[in-house]
């Protein structure tokens, strides 16, 4: 089915900006916030089509990979935040996050391109961690930016995404997450939960809290993934023991 374009007005300003950011607008309703159906943990997919890559990785028909960079954020990208994942007041300015392009391997081992939002300080550092990850083959589920999701963060995990920035308190208090100052990653939502005062977020994370079992995109004490993320600095929410958080990774 063909995505339709958004007739909301605020909706169709935001496709448009992100549209202009080489971003997309995953399909909407009707209403004022963009609507995404959430990947049913051990589906294969990823909101990204896959992409051609280097000899040996399958990959459906598409246009070449893009190379991996840094920059700063598109002006049009700055518009379809705004309101968003970012408004005035929040604790880091536009000027001082990052676009991240990295590709990453999704669940099908094909080659697929992703976006980050964080802030300048870890940029390259970030890249770094996710060009280990892609060496090691460690699969990704999607990496989009949050605005693909309306914003929001229960979205975005029901939809097992890959992201970073996003404005907004840890779920359930008045305190600032470190993702509102650009410096928190959350990988593999689903196979890897959050677990706040005996909640599990997103609710299809059930089915990953035997950590014992491990399979695809779960990520457990002394892997790669944790390697990757520790050899620059990043502490892994998986190791606390309050609110564990097998998802999220900082750099505070």
């Amino acid at each position: 089915m063909g995505r339709a374009f958004p007739t909301n007005p605020a909706v169709r300003r935001l496709a448009t900006g992100l549209a202009a950011a080489g971003l997309t607008l995953l399909a909407t309703g009707c209403g004022a916030t963009p609507q995404v159906a959430p990947v049913p943990a051990g589906v294969s997919g990823s909101s990204a089509p896959p992409v051609a890559g280097p000899a040996g990785t399958p990959a459906a028909s598409g246009p070449s990979i893009p190379q991996d960079s840094i920059e700063a954020l598109p002006a049009a990208l700055r518009t379809a935040m705004t309101g968003v994942s970012w408004r005035p007041g929040c604790p880091v300015g536009l000027d001082d996050l990052r676009l991240v392009h990295v590709s990453y391997v999704d669940f099908d081992g094909a080659l697929r391109p992703g976006q980050l939002v964080v802030h300048k300080a870890i940029a390259e550092a970030t890249l770094r961690v996710f060009q280990r990850l892609r060496a090691a083959r460690f699969p990704i589920r999607g990496m989009a930016l949050v605005e693909e999701y309306g914003g929001s963060d229960d979205t975005s995990m029901a939809a097992d995404n890959t992201s970073a920035f996003n404005c907004r308190n840890v779920p359930n208090t008045q305190h600032l997450s470190n993702h509102a100052y650009g410096r928190a990653i959350d990988v593999n939502t689903v196979e890897n939960p959050y677990l706040p005062g005996g909640r599990v977020m997103p609710p299809a994370g059930s089915a990953f809290l035997d950590r014992g079992n491990v399979r695809k995109g779960m990520i457990v004490a002394g892997d790669p993934t944790v390697q990757a993320f520790r050899a620059e600095g990043f502490s892994w929410g998986g190791a606390w023991k309050n609110g564990t958080d097998y998802q999220h990774f900082e750099k505070a």
